[in-house]
């Protein structure tokens, strides 16, 4: 942008943004799209009067729709066709419209109060609007609304990104493995299935309160007597004895010093040898890349609706704080480009590292 009009006009996206967004939103969530799919060439008042709107809203919001070319309009007839919206897989705009669902149920309010939350470093919106004192994590386990808006959405990416992750490192043979934060144990469950051998030992490491659900989980799938759970704080300490650590979805959600803090915790309680293995979203090399869209996203995601602190970092970040925690860097993978859908805003990487002695 080499001069003031150029910035200026830049900044207008910025604030069509979230008029953008809802106008488009609410076109599915009233059912317009959905009856234009079922029959076309429906005017606006047919269309209203099968979502229940009046056609002059129904034709207020179409505009937009027209404009971008995802929905067409018939000048002699007033009739509506699917445009561009037509072409596109029913699964693929299933997993759009779920994370739009995110989006608007588990950000737009609470990104309200986005500056109150970094100067607090706590997320404030939850508290103003739930009453609740904590991250989105422990929210979505009491607050029933964070929890529909955040919990389709993990199941999606839990079913995008585990099988890939997975497949990108080893675990040797009768190893023990420690899932960090670990949640409601499906790592350590997955971890078992999918990289099973004679002695293979995985435990959860989380929040103590989480053990009861964990174990609960283990019992389920049929693991109990494989895997283990050990509560505490990762910023205090980790247990030792482990051959291989997993950290998986959390770097990015604590600050320098705390991410450091976890590395160097990692490496003393690994076995000589021992490997991390670290599953993170990345920044671009190059934060101007405008194919990358973290930047547009992240930063208000994780301070004001998530945890109030942390952040992406790009590769050699993650790289330089490794090695300054005692590792060695050993394999990198990042998903093959052809995997990735072209709505998608997350680049993750799978960041494997040997513990130096």
């Amino acid at each position: 942008m080499s001069n003031p009009d150029a910035v200026l006009a830049r900044m207008r996206e910025y604030m069509v943004g979230p008029t953008r967004f809802m106008n488009l939103y609410a076109c599915f969530e009233l059912g317009m799209v959905e009856a234009l799919r079922k029959e076309a060439g429906l005017t606006a008042a047919e269309i209203g009067a099968a979502v229940g709107a009046k056609p002059d809203a129904v034709e207020q919001l179409l505009y937009l729709l027209v404009k971008e070319g995802f929905v067409a309009r018939d000048e002699a007839t007033g009739g509506y066709t699917l445009g561009a919206l037509a072409d596109v897989a029913e699964t693929d705009l299933q997993r759009v419209l779920t994370f739009m669902g995110m989006i608007k149920t588990g950000m737009l309010r609470q990104l309200y109060y986005l500056a109150d939350s970094v100067s607090t470093g706590s997320v404030v919106g939850l508290k103003e609007l739930y009453g609740f004192e904590g991250t989105m994590f422990e929210a979505a386990a009491e607050v029933e609304e964070v929890r529909a808006a955040w919990g389709p959405l993990a199941q999606n990416e839990t079913a995008s990104v585990y099988p890939w992750f997975f497949r990108s490192f080893d675990v040797p043979a009768g190893a023990r493995v420690l899932d960090v934060r670990g949640g409601n144990g499906l790592g350590a469950i997955m971890t078992y299935q999918l990289k099973g051998s004679p002695g293979l030992r995985v435990t959860t490491f989380d929040r103590p309160a989480l053990e009861a659900e964990c174990l609960r989980n283990f019992e389920a799938q049929g693991v109990a007597e494989h895997c283990s759970f050990v509560g505490g704080d990762v910023l205090e300490c980790l247990p030792g004895g482990f051959d291989v650590m997993l950290l998986k979805h959390f770097v990015d959600m604590y600050d320098k010093d705390e991410v450091l803090t976890i590395f160097k915790n990692a490496h003393r309680a690994l076995e000589p040898g021992g490997q991390i293995v670290v599953l993170a979203p990345v920044y671009p090399e190059d934060i101007r890349d405008t194919d990358d869209y973290q930047a547009d996203f992240f930063p208000a995601y994780i301070l004001g609706c998530v945890v109030g602190r942390g952040g992406l970092q790009k590769l050699s970040t993650y790289r330089s704080w490794l090695e300054e925690s005692g590792f060695e860097i050993t394999k990198v993978s990042a998903k093959d480009p052809t995997d990735v859908p072209a709505d998608a805003i997350i680049n993750r990487v799978v960041i494997c590292a040997t513990k130096r002695d």
